[in-house]
């Protein structure tokens, strides 16, 4: 979401500006069931066409140059020199396994500087990917080239994970006239998982530990410089500083944290929720905590599914939720009634993501078959995650940016496909939802009892043969996935045409007449529920004589 346009609404409701779209779950190595390293990056951006991005890696000459473009809006940048040499990227890892995903946070407006500062977040998560090797160098590379061009996006917090270890960095600019950025980042312990969701969340941090903690020269200094800090260095928090927390921080940010964590985390976590609610300050949570099980692969995509069930934020128990129980609210996040300002709750899963990552890296592996990228378009409830593997030679058609775009439909493009069955699904959730979730199941369940023979399979084969064999399967996972939901789709529509229910036997066949015609269809009308809220609005006005 824009910038313009999210701070219009957030100064509306009253609450401290920040863009409150993606959410980042993090699983260190010994925190996973098979020793491997996830990351997890919703994009949610009204609008935004999500597509799978491929960057071929190459030797290149003195003086070539690299142009850059925004992340977001495709705006040209400038350039900057070329490396000598540049890695394979595909979506937002590249082939050494190396990913990176980031939430933004925004942070002090003063200290955005959209005029000098070349690098936004999302080129600068790019060009990193082209150049470095593993997240120490990416660290470095990130830092360098903001110093060298300077930094244009707001506060941003980074995801950066290879085989063996994740780091959690906050960065933010000086301002105008000020080139390059203040930024700390820590090593999460192995053992541990962690989150960040729009609002940074690094505090304290150890200022002699080097080998899990690096921070820029001056990031305390500047602080002091600006007013924003004046106790012992000791006591220096970055988020303090440069994202001083508000309800809206809280609320919708730290809430989608505190969800993970209080599913996950070994400690009880319910002390907690009066800051994940906005309530208080004074109790913020720890940056990462152990869980209290390991966690696979899938458990993170279920997790980027989360609509705080279970949770007193849930937000399918009252009228909001329409007549058929959707755990969505419709855009935008705050409404007035009466002169009274509201607003609603914001989950991880939400309708406006673009795009989903789960990246799955693995020490043990060699490079082209340890790294995955889980991929899937639209939001990650509603769709079904498909293997890429880092190795992939080009995006799958259906992924591709050249597919389709914003502004044009094809029913060969992921992106249109799955919004056009979700958008069906959304209204009359409770009816449909079901059909598309046995779908999306069935298709991931498949995918992950496949992973092993699959890896196995490329294995025994020398590395290119592998490259080849694996980019292969990615792109056959996704287009059956395509094919599936194009099933679906249809069969929503005969199925459920008109607010009816056509009825079937216990296979799924649609019953018929001995002529062949449709059986009379089922008229369920509203769920039990939501005709009892009809009958206490209406009083005695639809009542029988």
């Amino acid at each position: 979401m824009s910038r313009k346009l999210l701070t219009a609404v957030l100064l509306w409701l009253g609450i401290g500006v920040g863009t409150y779209a993606c959410t980042n779950l993090i699983v260190g190595k010994k925190a996973s069931k098979d020793g491997s390293v996830i990351i997890s990056y919703s994009c949610d951006d009204y609008g935004a066409y999500g597509s799978l991005k491929y960057l071929p890696g190459g030797k290149h000459k003195k003086g070539e140059m690299r142009a850059l473009y925004h992340y977001e809006t495709n705006n040209y940048l400038g350039e900057i020199p070329e490396a000598k040499e540049t890695y394979t990227v595909i979506g937002l890892m590249n082939e050494h396994q190396l990913a990176i995903h980031e939430t933004t946070y925004g942070g002090r407006e003063e200290l955005t500087d959209t005029l000098s500062g070349l690098f936004d977040y999302g080129s600068l998560m790019y060009v990193t990917l082209q150049r470095a090797k593993n997240v120490r160098e990416a660290i470095r590379m990130m830092t360098d080239l903001v110093e060298e061009y300077g930094y244009g996006s707001e506060g941003e917090s980074f995801t950066i994970a290879d085989p063996n270890e994740v780091w959690i960095m906050d960065m933010i600019g000086k301002g105008p006239g000020n080139k390059g950025a203040v930024w700390v980042a820590r090593r999460v312990p192995d053992d541990c998982i962690c989150a960040h969701a729009n609002q940074s969340r690094i505090r304290q941090f150890p200022l002699k530990d080097k080998e899990n903690c690096l921070y820029s020269k001056d990031v305390i200094s500047f602080a002091r410089e600006k007013g924003f800090f004046s106790g012992k260095d000791e006591d220096f928090s970055f988020q303090g500083a440069y994202a001083p927390t508000d309800f809206g921080a809280q609320r919708f940010c730290e809430a989608r944290v505190w969800s993970f964590f209080n599913r996950w985390a070994a400690e009880d976590m319910s002390p907690y929720l009066t800051y994940a609610k906005g309530e208080t300050t004074d109790n913020p949570m720890p940056l990462w905590v152990k869980p209290r099980e390991l966690l696979s692969v899938q458990d993170v995509k279920d997790m980027m599914r989360d609509h705080y069930e279970g949770t007193p934020l849930e937000i399918q128990s009252d009228l909001g939720m329409g007549a058929w129980e959707m755990p969505y609210r419709p855009t935008p996040l705050s409404f007035e009634v009466d002169g009274v300002k509201y607003f609603n709750e914001r989950p991880i899963s939400t309708q406006q993501t673009a795009q989903i990552f789960v990246c799955q890296m693995r020490s043990w592996l060699p490079n082209h078959i340890g790294g995955v990228v889980w991929y899937g378009n639209d939001d990650a409830n509603m769709v079904a995650m498909t293997p890429v593997y880092c190795c992939t030679k080009e995006a799958p058609s259906c992924y591709d940016e050249k597919t389709a775009d914003c502004f044009h439909f094809s029913f060969q493009s992921a992106y249109w496909l799955c919004n056009w069955v979700s958008n069906m699904v959304y209204y009359r959730y409770s009816v449909l939802f079901p059909e598309l979730k046995a779908v999306r199941d069935r298709l991931e369940n498949d995918y992950n009892s496949l992973q092993e023979a699959t890896e196995k399979e490329a294995l025994s084969m020398g590395e290119e043969q592998a490259r080849d064999y694996l980019s292969g399967y990615s792109h056959r996972a996704a287009q059956a996935m395509t094919d599936n939901w194009m099933q679906l789709g249809q069969q929503l529509i005969v199925k459920y045409n008109d607010m009816a229910v056509k009825q079937v036997d216990e296979n799924g066949n649609y019953l018929k007449t001995p002529g062949g015609c449709q059986r009379p269809l089922l008229r369920p009308g509203y769920p039990e529920t939501f005709r009892k809220k009809i009958v206490e609005e209406a009083g005695e006005r639809y009542r029988m004589k």
